[in-house]
């Protein structure tokens, strides 16, 4: 008897452990689900959006950012962009085969775009813009036959654009500017049908499409990057010494071209700028700033020629300008540039002449020509932070950087809160921060952005290089605001930090740009990796709450920016050592 109860409970106990089986196969997560899992493995740090994602859930049509499709509950939309989502793209994405909204915009993922996304033919939209993505554009996309939005833009990506892109005949809208692109751009199928602004900020693209011959021999990489690893060393050796010696043939042969043309041309060179003096020129002064007459600047302009040059940007040629009394000032000369030039420049420019303060670089008045404009600032012996950082052999100390970046917050902050009307810069960058001999720090160059024109002054920048301080959603529309400027602040800061610019080879070859780079070594809990090897006298306290207003300031949410009032208050009060604060001092000269 006693045996067969002992058998009556293990049979009992084999079918309750069937029936534990079998329940946990029914609640078992869906295939789709847990593709998202793994999706969200891969994701190493958000806003907390992903943590209503519950793997005991039998599908995931309730976990945020999901849509399913009501009846076969299989997964068709994917919509998380603005979390502040940072890590990789998981390839796990590629199984979801019935997906048709991807959208992971405006967020901090790294690393490549995965090919397996190309077998969820289903999709129609693909928006992966403002992350910080690297390496070629997947080839497998070409295979999505109904994709109707593919936007690339803001990015780090490289390479060429693969020629299967051409197959997507349902392609409404596309871009992939701000990139690192490079090559002739596929005219192909539907691709021939995007202008211009599809393919912005990608100085070496050329093709029919933006209007740029492809010259022979231009920039072109392998669309396969183990195809790259495989040549040869001897191979690369070769290609890596002829390119090294043409390049010192190159130079040789400027130098020659230059000395020959500095002695052939130099006295006539001289009279360049004279002739923009010689007739009808008048000086205008503000607020009395220059204590001279008009007569005796205007004799010292007609003695400049390019010895005097002391540097040259987007905005004009800069000349140093000494008077006889030994004062210096800084010439900044303006091409006009239309018919209706004058009357605008002159309104805005005593706009600009009338803001005063510490921080700010003074602009005493202006020189107007028949075929130019001379503005006249203060001489600032220190040259400009770009000099300090990256050309020149002495380095600055942790004090010495920390002055330099609350002068600057100080001056955008006086320019967006204290003027009036208030100015958005535009322009934020180490070349645009002049220092003096005690490294203060002077804004400069603020206001010549929209004075010269919206439309080229965007475009110029992108092109000129500075793109790694712009903000995302300046490079997609053009429109700046005063965010805008706090996200180039924030960049600047991390320059002045780490001593490299935003897109320093270093960062390039990881796939990423000074942003992306902090993101991952936050993501880490390796963020001190970013300071200057060679600045001494780092205090942990005060790296640790600039790099934390540093990181406010890049978001790629406008919205989670602090303005550059608060920034101010907090450098004051967390970085700096608390004293008055003169940020409201706009009588300082």
């Amino acid at each position: 008897m006693g045996g067969f109860s002992l058998k009556i409970q293990e049979l009992l106990f084999s079918s309750l452990l069937l029936f534990c089986i079998f329940s946990r196969v029914a609640l078992a997560l869906s295939p789709d689900g847990q593709a998202l899992v793994n999706f969200r493995i891969s994701v190493l740090g958000s806003d907390g959006v992903l943590k209503q994602w519950r793997p005991e859930d039998s599908d995931p049509c309730g976990w945020k950012g999901v849509l399913c499709d009501p009846k076969s509950k299989r997964v068709v939309s994917l919509i998380l962009p603005d979390h502040k989502l940072s890590g990789s793209i998981s390839p796990d994405i590629g199984k979801l085969d019935q997906l048709q909204f991807l959208a992971l915009h405006d967020n901090n993922f790294y690393g490549t775009i995965p090919p397996a996304l190309g077998n969820c033919t289903k999709l129609k939209s693909l928006f992966l813009q403002g992350n910080y993505l690297s390496g070629w554009i997947p080839d497998e996309l070409g295979n999505l036959p109904k994709l109707e939005n593919l936007d690339l833009s803001s990015n780090s990506l490289s390479g060429n654009i693969p020629p299967s892109l051409g197959k997507l005949n349902n392609l409404v809208s596309f871009n992939v500017s701000t990139n690192f692109l490079v090559g002739q751009i596929p005219t192909d199928g539907h691709l021939a049908n995007f202008g211009n602004d599809s393919f912005l900020g990608n100085r070496n693209l050329c093709g029919q499409q933006i209007s740029q011959d492809c010259k022979a021999g231009g920039p072109s990489f392998s669309r396969s990057p183990v195809a790259a690893q495989n040549q040869s060393k001897n191979g690369r050796l070769l290609i890596s010494a002829s390119a090294t010696v043409g390049a010192l043939l190159l130079v040789a042969l400027m130098c020659f071209w230059g000395c020959f043309l500095y002695k052939r041309l130099g006295k006539n060179d001289g009279k360049s700028l004279a002739m923009d003096v010689c007739a009808g020129a008048s000086i205008v002064m503000f607020h009395g700033d220059l204590p001279y007459s008009s007569k005796d600047i205007i004799k010292k302009l007609e003695t400049l020629n390019g010895e005097h040059i002391i540097g040259s940007g987007g905005f004009g040629t800069v000349y140093k300008l000494a008077m006889d009394d030994g004062n210096v000032f800084a010439l900044k000369r303006i091409i006009k540039m239309n018919e209706g030039f004058d009357r605008f420049f002159e309104r805005e420019l005593e706009i600009l002449g009338s803001i005063k303060h510490r921080y700010l670089v003074n602009l005493r008045g202006y020189c107007n020509s028949p075929t130019s404009k001379l503005l006249i600032y203060d001489f600032l012996s220190g040259g400009s932070l770009d000099e300090v950082l990256h050309e020149r052999s002495e380095q600055l100390d942790w004090g010495a950087r920390l002055t330099v970046i609350m002068g600057a917050a100080k001056g955008l902050a006086y320019l967006h809160h204290d003027c009036s009307p208030r100015v958005i810069h535009r322009d934020i960058k180490s070349s645009n921060i002049l220092l003096d001999g005690n490294f203060e720090a002077r804004v400069s160059d603020f206001g010549l952005a929209k004075l010269l024109g919206d439309e080229e002054s965007h475009i110029t920048t992108i092109v000129a290089g500075t793109f790694g301080y712009l903000a995302p959603e300046y490079m997609q529309s053009g429109r700046a605001t005063e965010k805008t400027d706090v996200y180039s602040f924030g960049v600047l800061v991390l320059e002045v930090i780490s001593g490299k610019r935003p897109t320093d080879a270093s960062y390039i070859e990881k796939g990423f740009n000074i942003v992306g780079w902090l993101n991952f070594l936050a993501s880490e809990n390796r963020r001190m990796e970013i300071v200057d090897p060679h600045c001494e006298r780092v205090q942990t306290e005060s790296l640790d709450a600039l790099l934390s207003v540093a990181t406010q300031c890049v978001s790629s949410s406008p919205d989670d920016r602090p303005t550059m009032h608060r920034v101010v208050q907090i450098l004051e009060s967390e970085v700096m050592t608390p004293c008055p604060s003169d940020f409201y001092d706009s009588n300082s000269d």
